[in-house]
């Protein structure tokens, strides 16, 4: 499904599709309920392209053409000790789409077998919820096959208990580490010779930015398994960089999150 993805999204789908759709291809073996982990990688791997992420604690109600309904997540989830009893997912506000990537852990989503939900949404305009976010209690509907997904937007509490939780601190350098894995596996793929040119017009300064300054330099994996390409440095010696460490134009955008 990413080989299909980077075949023939349009240049303003292409970032977007890719990324839930690789992070499923080399998570696979890997729990599929793990929303918040997931959620968190993808977040610093959009960022690392340049890509505004952030995360959305929801409720989903998932139907089926008998009219069953099933709920998953909550409007005030909580934790049993390192579990979240809840469902996350992400928002792009620039692109105004959302991103269930584990969406297949529950059982009639995988059946359908189409893989991460990304689909586009209307952001909140309104003061207290601005910066292009969701408002609280919104509402978002999608079919995926003969599945009817609403998915039910929960509220600052909701996302205090995921990003103030020490369980979440304590994996958050693993989740950058893994987020710029992902992102740099990204950028590999995107730089191919039928990607490139549709790559080159996607409207994120930063990813255009990385693309021309990667190039075709040769890329492989460290000793601790982190991608790395071999490129000058900053003093213009040939080094085995890791994505944050490619030297870009003083006037390229900074990676997200910016806090």
């Amino acid at each position: 499904m990413a080989a299909k993805m980077l075949q023939h999204a349009k240049p303003d789908q292409l970032v977007e599709l890719v990324l839930p759709y690789l992070w499923v291809s080399i998570a696979d073996g890997n729990p599929a309920n793990v929303c918040v982990d997931a959620c968190q990688t993808l977040r610093n791997a959009y960022g690392q392209l340049g890509v505004r992420a952030e995360l959305q604690p929801v409720d989903l109600v998932i139907q089926d053409r008998n009219g069953n309904r099933v709920r998953y997540g909550s409007l005030k989830p909580t934790w049993t000790g390192t579990s979240w009893n809840g469902h996350c997912v992400l928002v792009l506000p620039d692109a105004e789409r959302i991103v269930d990537a584990t969406v297949e852990q529950f059982d009639k989503v995988r059946e359908v077998g189409v893989g991460p939900l990304v689909g586009k949404v209307v952001l909140s305009t309104a003061s207290a919820y601005g910066g292009g976010l969701m408002e609280p209690g919104a509402q978002v509907v999608f079919q995926r096959g003969d599945l009817v997904l609403t998915y039910t937007v929960a509220g600052p509490e909701a996302l205090a208990s995921i990003l103030d939780h020490p369980e979440v601190a304590a994996h958050a350098d693993g989740h950058r580490r893994s987020g710029m894995n992902l992102a740099s596996l990204t950028l590999d793929a995107l730089r191919s010779e039928d990607v490139r040119g549709r790559a080159m017009q996607t409207p994120y300064p930063r990813l255009r930015a990385l693309l021309r300054a990667v190039g075709d330099a040769p890329h492989e994996a460290d000793e601790a398994r982190d991608m790395r390409f071999c490129l000058p440095d900053r003093d213009g010696r040939e080094q085995w960089l890791r994505l944050d460490e490619i030297p870009l134009p003083p006037t390229t955008p900074a990676a997200w999150p910016r806090s």
